[in-house]
């Protein structure tokens, strides 16, 4: 039986009054609307919920992103007056790993501001009682909110949930992908009736040749620049971890995750995940726009191995029971390895710092100072 979707009706009556909705309008509808949207008004995390973070995985994960962040701090001239920041923390499962991390380096711990980017107000809650105990932390709706200074920021499954935009190759051109309703009153896919102008000079090279029924995506670069140039003007690094695509190319990657399995994205808007893969490479390019620098991107199984996710296993290994050394065992080869529930090759980790940052941490070809 179908779980009753209250924005569906509301969605059905969008379309009959205005007509065909954007891709990117029904998802924003579905994540973010005021009352019924799926990030305001839910935990999504866990068993219990729709789909696992790398965090809930294992504290490997969390820790060595704390011990990057040192490294990274270090590397900046170990600022004083410095700003953590997380972009969509979840439960803080990350965030209180990594300032656990962080103890190990006290200059940073004992000045360090944190902030978390959340608008979900169950999601802050369960922040709060995670991170009970902890000093200088600070929320906030938006990465505008963040007082003036060097940062590091952190955004794990972050950019996948920004809305995309799609378009359909048509045999006069590319016309944007639609949701409307069928003869039942159903919704299903369409596309509007007249082509984008001029839209095949703003494609990517790969996309060009793509056959007549290809879909292209992208996400307006605003987010991505809104961080680099807060890099370049006043200093630090990003590090922007997603599942994705290291090119720019033809594909239709929308779905909806609910109860850890796919489910179809049309059916219950505001109950299920509404996702599209991230494309680093454009991301990549609204980052070098803005005068900041790109480092990677690499895969993630690649990036924790050379941050020392491997070591770190093995020391937890050694003080453990045989039980929760399996444990760990399992974690570790889901946080880097492929194959079905694998992580560590779809998806990918990319950096972005001010210009003066020549090298970040797992990605480039050296080992990183961060190893504790």
């Amino acid at each position: 039986m179908t779980e009753f979707s209250p924005l569906l009706s509301e969605i059905k009556r969008l379309i009959r009054s205005s007509g065909p909705m954007p891709v990117w309008r029904y998802m924003e509808l579905c994540l973010m609307h005021p009352t019924l949207g799926y990030y305001v008004s839910r935990d999504p995390l866990g068993r219990e919920g729709d789909f696992t973070t790398a965090p809930e995985v294992s504290q490997m994960f969390g820790e060595l992103l704390g011990l990057w962040a040192a490294s990274v701090w270090k590397s900046m001239g170990s600022p004083a007056a410095f700003h953590l920041v997380e972009i969509g923390p979840g439960r803080g499962t990350m965030m209180a790993d990594a300032l656990r991390a962080l103890r190990v380096v006290p200059p940073l711990y004992q000045t360090l501001n944190v902030h978390l980017v959340e608008i979900n107000p169950v999601l802050r809650e369960k922040q709060r009682t995670t991170l009970t105990g902890m000093r200088n932390i600070s929320w906030h709706d938006n990465i505008d909110e963040i007082p003036e200074g060097p940062v590091i920021i952190l955004a794990n499954e972050y950019f996948d949930v920004l809305p995309i935009h799609q378009a359909i190759k048509g045999e006069n051109g590319w016309h944007e992908r639609v949701i409307e309703l069928d003869g039942e009153g159903l919704l299903e896919f369409g596309a509007s009736a007249e082509p984008i102008p001029r839209f095949d000079v703003l494609l990517p090279p790969l996309v060009r040749a793509a056959p007549i029924g290809a879909v292209f995506e992208w996400r307006p670069d605003a987010e991505m620049m809104k961080i680099a140039r807060r890099l370049r003007e006043q200093g630090g690094a990003a590090l922007i971890i997603d599942y994705g695509h290291l090119r720019s190319d033809a594909g239709d990657t929308f779905q909806a995750i609910a109860r850890h399995s796919f489910t179809d994205p049309l059916k219950t808007p505001g109950l299920a995940d509404v996702t599209a893969h991230v494309d680093f490479q454009a991301l990549a390019h609204a980052a070098e726009d803005v005068g900041a620098r790109v480092h990677g991107p690499v895969t993630q199984g690649e990036f924790l191995k050379r941050i020392g996710i491997e070591t770190r296993a093995v020391t937890l290994m050694a003080k453990a029971s045989p039980e929760v050394s399996e444990d760990i065992s399992s974690a570790l080869k889901r946080l880097v390895g492929g194959g079905p529930g694998g992580m560590g090759m779809m998806f990918k980790v990319l950096g972005v710092s001010a210009p003066d940052i020549p090298a970040l941490p797992g990605l480039s070809d050296e080992q990183p100072a961060a190893s504790s």
